[in-house]
């Protein structure tokens, strides 16, 4: 991680625990908004005014937070307003690397340089995903629930006005969902991969399987979380649910069942993946080739071949 603007350590994806050795994820930096007059959003300060070509989104294909920015972009047709660049899957003993996708905007070879350029002397991880503003010189926000909220509102006419993954007579709904999912299952398989105590993992390990059954009854109704409307909910839901046979089923010791096990879970995600948004931003060579590569999970770092997937795209 970053001590004072310098690169301390080889990477390590357990940086904090609790008391019981369960994963405590780091709380995110960065917390300003985009809004269409510039005006301070939620969290912040203001200035980040709504601009085509202002922007920058640091991405990877393997995390799912990032994932759910990279959704909501697409979902809101903000493509050419927001420029984006891809990290490499496997992580380097200094992070998210750039290679093949280079960092046009920085020129920077490792994320950290972004982090740094933003504030000379940050401590803390440097993460994906971060959205980076070309005219201030700095990172608007590396926070990936405010960035897909902010892909839904925050650029006003410059994005696709007719889709609304947030809207108001779900507000509610939505937040109380997102609060029960997150702990349980988006962070809850992390929870479990990072476990250092028995009693942690077992802990998390029920989290994510009563969160997945809950799921499933829900999804009995059909075709999405609310009914036939596609909310923010279904992208933080689908980001987990896409990397779990894959990845989590196994390397992260979540396996009770699989996503094939429930019916219901398994024809959501084809629903889903039928929409391009989520097809185009779903890589399984890059998923299985991340995740299988953290050292202190895999010392061998062998990718499996399988699992075979019936509702991804071939090829």
């Amino acid at each position: 991680m970053l001590v004072d603007g310098k690169w301390t350590a080889a990477w390590q994806p357990v940086q904090a625990s609790d008391a019981k050795g369960g994963f405590v994820r780091q709380t995110s930096s960065f917390r300003s908004w985009i809004t269409p007059d510039g005006a301070a959003g939620p969290t912040g300060e203001g200035g980040f005014r709504a601009e085509p070509g202002r922007y920058h989104l640091y991405a990877a294909y393997i995390c799912p937070w990032a994932t759910r920015v990279l959704i909501a972009r697409k979902l809101k047709r903000l493509e050419d307003v927001v420029s984006v660049a891809i990290v490499e899957p496997v992580l380097s003993d200094e992070g998210w690397r750039f290679g093949d996708d280079r960092d046009t905007v920085n020129g920077a070879t490792f994320l950290h340089e972004i982090y740094t350029r933003a504030d000379p002397h940050f401590t803390g991880r440097a993460t994906v995903p971060a959205l980076w503003d070309r005219h201030r010189g700095t990172i608007v926000s590396n926070e990936s629930a405010d960035l897909l909220r902010m892909c839904n509102s925050g650029f006003g006419a410059l994005a696709d006005e007719t889709v609304d993954l947030y809207q108001a007579d779900l507000a509610a709904e939505i937040d109380a969902l997102n609060a029960a999912v997150y702990p349980a299952l988006n962070n809850g398989v992390y929870r479990a991969g990072f476990a250092t105590t028995q009693e942690a993992y077992e802990e998390a390990f029920a989290d994510v399987f009563a969160m997945l059954d809950r799921l499933e009854s829900l999804l009995a109704a059909g075709p999405f979380l609310f009914g036939d409307r596609l909310t923010e909910a279904d992208v933080r839901v689908f980001v987990t649910l896409a990397r779990f046979d894959a990845a989590y089923h196994g390397q992260f010791k979540c396996n009770l069942r699989r996503i094939a096990d429930y019916p219901n879970l398994s024809a959501y995600l084809a629903r889903l993946i039928a929409i391009p948004a989520f097809r185009d931003t779903f890589n399984l060579d890059h998923i299985k080739r991340g995740y299988y590569a953290i050292k202190s999970l895999n010392p061998t770092r062998i990718v499996p071949i399988g699992p075979e997937l019936a509702w991804a795209p071939k090829g």
